[in-house]
């Protein structure tokens, strides 16, 4: 059993084939369907559609204005794009511990780390579920910085009963293919001010004032301006195909997530020495990772120890996230310590979890668990 699968099926085979058919595979009619599909979905006026997840984080920095000197608060728990995103504008990200329950961002943590050279917070949701938003976005309004919501594991997680992509100043999401919502590789940007979209979207396309479609669809002109040294981050209407289709699912598709999840629970919430997920302060979760704890001196085992058993079962599973400070790339610049993510990542391992899972395949992950405390 793979530790992610794609949930694709024949709607999504049909849409890349009628957008191969159309002869317009790049930046086109799909990637602009796409993006007010998208808006639509999450209650905001405009989407800008990307490449990577990651490549929104940089045009996030980048457009804010970003670069030497100034410094990105970043929890040291999440993947490494986070913080490389922050390096890229030439701004220093500074590393924090997170949550012990969660394994997210606090306000706490935040605070003891802003310095007059602070610029930016980035919030991380890890697994399906929020950090707790409000004490943030409090501390970023009395300090006078921007919020960068890193939501490549929040779709559609709500906080407050509002979905992610609604609070903070700027929110990225990607659509790679472990995702909720996968189109291969590719991401969405969501901001709440027209003129920073409008600077993003001219960013991510070489600088240029118009794209393709613009200047060759119905109605379009050759002519365009370059304003801004740009980047080449624009979604292909390939994958915006996909996840038009996969938009559609995506309620469905986090209904069967949510079904697993609660299968998983209820099977595992006996073992002893395992801690089992919980969604954040006033949020729901979406279960893009279904993120178990194995304490050695109760289990008797180690987490490796239990990723190695498992495997020799056939069932494959993931570590997130190794902590950005145990990096050689970050190590000598992020002292630390970081007690609370140097625990949680002896500890934790991600279970298979995706819509197309059996009840036969949640029953045999559950076995297999179970199995490790009779080994």
């Amino acid at each position: 059993m793979p530790f992610a699968r794609p949930a694709l099926g024949q709607e999504e085979i049909d849409a890349v084939a009628d957008t191969i058919r159309s002869g317009w595979i790049t930046l086109g009619p799909k990637t602009k369907r796409f993006e007010q599909e998208f808006a639509r979905y999450l209650g905001v006026p405009e989407a800008v559609a990307l490449s990577s997840g990651t490549a929104g984080l940089h045009l996030a920095f980048a457009a804010l204005g970003l670069g030497p000197g100034d410094e990105v608060i970043v929890p040291t728990y999440t993947f490494a794009s986070t913080a490389i995103s922050v390096m890229h504008v030439g701004a220093t990200p500074v590393l924090v511990d997170v949550d012990p329950r969660t394994l997210t961002l606090t306000a706490e943590t935040a605070r003891a780390a802003i310095t007059p050279r602070t610029k930016a917070i980035v919030p991380v949701h890890i697994a399906g579920t929020a950090c707790d938003m409000d004490p943030l976005l409090d501390l970023a309004r009395r300090h006078d910085l921007k919020v960068v919501e890193d939501a490549a594991h929040a779709l559609p997680t709500r906080y407050d009963g509002r979905l992610i992509g609604t609070l903070g100043d700027i929110t990225v999401f990607s659509f790679y293919a472990t995702k909720t919502l996968a189109t291969g590789d590719g991401g969405m940007l969501v901001a709440d001010d027209a003129a920073l979209r409008k600077k993003i979207r001219v960013l991510s396309l070489h600088g240029m004032d118009a794209d393709a479609w613009g200047r060759y669809g119905k109605g379009g002109t050759w002519r365009y301006d370059v304003t801004a040294p740009g980047f080449k981050y624009n979604m292909t209407d390939l994958a915006a195909a996909i996840g038009i289709e996969q938009l559609r699912k995506l309620d469905a598709h986090t209904a069967r997530r949510t079904e697993i999840a609660e299968a998983f629970t209820r099977g595992l919430v006996d073992l002893p020495g395992l801690a089992l997920p919980v969604a954040g302060p006033r949020a729901t979760h979406a279960w893009h990772l279904y993120l178990v704890r194995f304490d050695a001196t109760r289990c008797g085992f180690t987490r490796d120890q239990a990723h190695e058993r498992l495997r020799e079962n056939g069932i494959g599973t993931s570590v997130h996230f190794i902590p950005l400070h145990q990096f050689s790339l970050f190590r000598k610049t992020a002292p630390g310590p970081f007690p609370v993510a140097d625990l949680a990542f002896s500890e934790v391992l991600s279970l298979p979890i995706y819509p197309g899972m059996s009840a036969e395949d949640v029953a045999w992950v559950i076995e297999a668990i179970r199995s490790l405390w009779n080994a």
